[in-house]
C-alpha cells in the first residue's frame, strides 16, 4: 500500500523539504508532488506525481495536456499546475545541464585531473535530478596519498543544497584498483552522507589507463 504525504516524517515531506534544503534536493516525483499539493478522492498525491513525473521524462518539451489529463485523479487545473511550471522555466530558468546517468558520464569532468602527479580528491555535488551543480576539488596531495575529511568533503555540498554526490580521485602511479586507504575513505564518506541525507552515487578512481567505479564494480548499492 503506497503511504500519502501525511503518513511521511514531516521532514520527508516534499513541501517541508523544499523549505529546508531548497528545490535542488528534490526528486523528480518530490518536486511534482510539491506542485500538486494534494491527489483527490481515491488517488494520493505520490501516486499521481509518480506517474506524472514519468510522463515528464519520456515526453520532455512535448509534454501536453492530453498526457497529463489521462493520469488518474488529475484534472484541467492540477494540468495547467504543471504545464504553466513547465513554460516559466523554458522562459527564465533553463540552461544546459550535465546530468549523470552512468560513471563514463563523469569522465570530461575530472579530464583535467587524469595525468596530474599528485592525487587530487574531486567532489561534485548533484541535484535530486543528477544533475551537476558543482565540481570542486577538495584536496590535492603529495605524489599519490592525500588525506580527506569528510568536514571538508561536505562542506559545501551542504552549502550547494545537494541531493547526492559523486566522489573522484587519480592515482599517478596509474593503478586503477582501489587501495585500502581508498577503501577506507570511502567507507567513511559514505557513511557521513548518509548521516547528512546524502546519496552517494559512485566513486571514481581514474588514471591514464581508464577508470575504476565502485558502483560498476558492485561496492555501493545499485
Amino acid at each position: 500500500m503506497t503511504k500519502t504525504i501525511k503518513d511521511l516524517p514531516e521532514h520527508s515531506r516534499p513541501r517541508e523539504k523544499l523549505r529546508e534544503k531548497g528545490p535542488q534536493a528534490l526528486t523528480d516525483e518530490e518536486l511534482v508532488a510539491a506542485i500538486l499539493g494534494m491527489g483527490t478522492a481515491g488517488i494520493n498525491v505520490r501516486t499521481m506525481a509518480r506517474q506524472v513525473a514519468a510522463l515528464i521524462r519520456e515526453h520532455q518539451d512535448h509534454l501536453g495536456l492530453d498526457h497529463l489529463l489521462a493520469v488518474p485523479g488529475m484534472g484541467p487545473a492540477k494540468a495547467s499546475q504543471i504545464l504553466s511550471a513547465f513554460e516559466l522555466a523554458r522562459r527564465y530558468l533553463l540552461r544546459d545541464t550535465i546530468k549523470i546517468v552512468c560513471a563514463q558520464d563523469v569522465l570530461p569532468l575530472v579530464a583535467d585531473i587524469v595525468a596530474k602527479p599528485q592525487e587530487h580528491f574531486v567532489c561534485i555535488s548533484l541535484n535530486g535530478a543528477n544533475e551537476v551543480i558543482r565540481t570542486r576539488i577538495v584536496t590535492i596531495g603529495l605524489l599519490d596519498r592525500t588525506a580527506v575529511h569528510p568536514r571538508e568533503v561536505y562542506a559545501d555540498v551542504i552549502a550547494d543544497r545537494a541531493a547526492a554526490v559523486i566522489f573522484v580521485h587519480n592515482h599517478p602511479s596509474g593503478e586503477l584498483e582501489p587501495s585500502e586507504a581508498d577503501l577506507r575513505t570511502h567507507d567513511q564518506l559514505t557513511e557521513a552522507g548518509k548521516i547528512l541525507g546524502l546519496r552517494v552515487l559512485d566513486h571514481l578512481i581514474v588514471s591514464r589507463r581508464g577508470y575504476y567505479s565502485f558502483q560498476e564494480s558492485g561496492r555501493l548499492p545499485a
